[in-house]
């Protein structure tokens, strides 16, 4: 019996993707909600699982193309899947499994390969690995980004690899003649179409204006210093600056309501509470998941959510309810080096916090000239929605209650 593998829901407002990879080729066994093929959305990659114990007998659409949701993809013949062969063709001694199949077998059913992540595919195929040879740290032995960093990192150095990888690594292109010009043409992914269009969009729709301020973070950096160890121990997370920002700007935006509204249509839509999107960098761009209520939660619930979405960007498993909503941004350019920024908001939200680098600089204190450890803070804001003086004054309370957190305590 046939059936069908459609292109399952993705998300509200989302009604397409473009076929991003096969993971599985006619005549290969599929179990139950085995992923076989992965889709680019407009945010996220999404793995579509098999709906039946089979083997999958033809593709209906090619890498590439735009499917619809509700589309038929792929058929499925329903049934066992027949054992495979050893290498050999051999039959084998005894019909009873072996209690620890050999390395060699479990490459024959392309168990890694089935199980990778987007985001895992695409580090095995830029470092040129075999990811049969590499030893998967993650859950139920699944390959990890890390794991093919560190096997790219023991190829490079000259280290054995874990097991003999096959003769069919791509070979290195060969070195450009001296003066020779070369171009490359790679399409663009769905992600980077989407977000190529709502930046530029953003541009001409919104009223863009940024106010900067800098802010000398010796506070934050002492109380990090002092209870990192017990923040550590009792929470299992390690204390950053993140959390700190996400609290300063709930201060903020509860005392300046219109830096964390939308405009729909010809009205204001105000938020009586706080939707952080946190910018993340993942394999295919930039992408925003969203910290919800961010002004009920501790300082140690703000780090496991951020920690969390950043390990899930990393992996490529972010979902489409990861990354909806959202009526503020916090974007930390400062991790890439950067001193200061006009950080774009992010459509339908208002404003953005720019972060930057933390760098040593002389400033004035109390008459004196002293160094002290400063970040300059960006908020780019619509001015539609938002005056000057508004977003000036949020960003003011931003600064002091970074310089200040015992105001994140006391509310002030």
């Amino acid at each position: 019996m046939a059936s069908e593998v459609k292109v399952p829901v993705l998300g509200e407002s989302v009604t397409e993707a473009t076929v991003g990879e096969w993971l599985k080729q006619p005549g290969d066994a599929v179990a139950l909600d085995e992923p076989i093929a992965s889709l680019e959305t407009d945010k996220v990659a999404v793995e579509v699982p098999s709906p039946v114990n089979g083997i999958l007998s033809e593709h209906k659409v090619a890498v590439g193309d735009t499917v619809e949701v509700g589309a038929v993809i792929a058929v499925v013949e329903e049934g066992d899947a027949p054992a495979k062969a050893a290498p050999d063709a051999s039959p084998a001694p005894s019909p009873a499994p072996a209690p620890a199949p050999p390395a060699k077998e479990a490459e024959d059913d392309h168990g890694d390969a089935m199980t990778m992540s987007p985001a895992v595919r695409r580090a095995v195929l830029e470092a040129g690995l075999d990811p049969t040879t590499i030893k998967g740290t993650g859950k139920d032995g699944r390959l990890t980004k890390e794991d093919v960093l560190a096997a790219a990192k023991a190829k490079s150095s000259g280290a054995a690899p874990a097991a003999s990888a096959p003769v069919s690594s791509p070979a290195p292109a060969p070195a450009a003649a001296k003066g020779e010009r070369r171009e490359e043409r790679v399409k663009m992914t769905r992600l980077r179409q989407t977000i190529a269009k709502r930046l530029k969009g953003a541009q001409e729709e919104a009223a863009l204006l940024t106010t900067f301020n800098d802010c000398d973070m010796t506070a934050v950096i002492e109380a990090r210093n002092q209870y990192k160890d017990l923040f550590a121990k009792k929470h299992g997370i390690k204390l950053g600056f993140m959390s700190f920002f996400a609290k300063a700007a709930c201060l903020a935006l509860k005392d300046v309501p219109a830096v964390n509204a939308q405009i729909d249509g010809d009205e204001i839509v105000y938020h009586d509470y706080v939707d952080i999107s946190v910018a993340v960098s993942a394999p295919n761009g930039l992408v925003v998941p969203v910290v919800r209520s961010v002004d009920q939660m501790s300082f140690a619930e703000v780090e496991l959510a951020i920690a969390g979405y950043g390990q899930k960007a990393k992996e490529g498993t972010l979902t489409m309810a990861d990354m909806s909503g959202g009526t503020f941004t916090i974007s930390n350019g400062g991790v890439f080096g950067s001193l200061m920024s006009t950080p774009i908001i992010n459509p339908p939200q208002s404003a953005v916090l720019g972060l930057h680098r933390i760098e040593d600089r002389p400033v004035a204190v109390n008459g004196e000239v002293v160094i002290r450890p400063m970040m300059y803070l960006a908020l780019s804001y619509d001015h539609r929605i938002i005056d000057g003086r508004e977003a000036v004054t949020a960003l003011k309370i931003i600064k002091e209650a970074i310089e200040d957190p015992m105001r994140m305590l006391i509310d002030l």
